[in-house]
């Protein structure tokens, strides 16, 4: 493991106890997209379904059972709890996700390294995470006043990629026939979701104001 894949792992893993941190201690999922957090969470289920059959590592084994137990209890907390569930704005976040879905299923069928069913799985979760960000981005734009632990949540998601697109980098210079186009092109497609949202993180952060995306 290189530099690069393991900061990405931990800017990820930040960005999960960020939101944790959120709901836990202030009880409030106030500007959280339920609608990407149960696309992450089939994410995470369709991508590990080696999880139990295939050691690789404690490592991985561990990163795999933090990020499943994490998403899994982040829409359980936006669902049912009595008092964070009061927060979630329903009514702002009304992206229609299974038309995300559908498609990234569809490509996995057509696009993929092997016909089988981990294989697609596998691939259906590449393509579901480059675009899971687009209903908290709508949600954003439409309510604009974005909070420190939000904005911090969301750059370090969009960071935790750019980590892993200079490991792929890396990787492709230092280890023979290294190439994953289908995981590259995704990950370019899911970097690029992120611009307009860092242009106006650091623009507020220059500036020393308030973080708001335009209407």
């Amino acid at each position: 493991m290189n530099i690069f894949r393991l900061a990405g792992d931990m800017t990820h893993l930040a960005s999960v106890l960020v939101l944790l941190l959120k709901i836990h201690t202030i009880k409030s999922c106030a500007g959280i997209s339920l609608k990407t957090q149960e696309l992450y969470a089939l994410v995470f289920v369709t991508r590990y379904l080696d999880i139990f059959t295939d050691f690789i590592s404690l490592y991985n084994t561990t990163m795999k059972l933090v990020f499943l137990g994490s998403s899994l209890s982040i829409v359980w907390y936006m669902r049912h709890h009595k008092i964070v569930r009061r927060s979630y704005d329903k009514d702002q976040d009304t992206f229609r996700h299974i038309f995300l879905v559908f498609p990234c299923l569809v490509l996995a069928l057509v696009i993929h390294e092997k016909f089988t069913f981990k294989e697609i799985m596998w691939t259906f979760s590449i393509f579901l995470e480059a675009v899971a960000i687009l209903p908290q981005l709508v949600l954003l734009q439409r309510t604009r006043n974005i909070d420190n632990l939000t904005g911090q949540y969301i750059l370090l998601l969009g960071a935790y990629r750019s980590l892993y697109i200079l490991n792929w980098v890396y990787r492709y210079f230092t280890e023979p026939h290294f190439v994953h186009w289908i995981t590259w092109i995704a990950g370019l497609v899911q970097t690029a979701l992120y611009a307009d949202f860092f242009y106006y993180y650091f623009q507020s952060w220059k500036n020393n104001t308030k973080l708001e995306l335009p209407a």
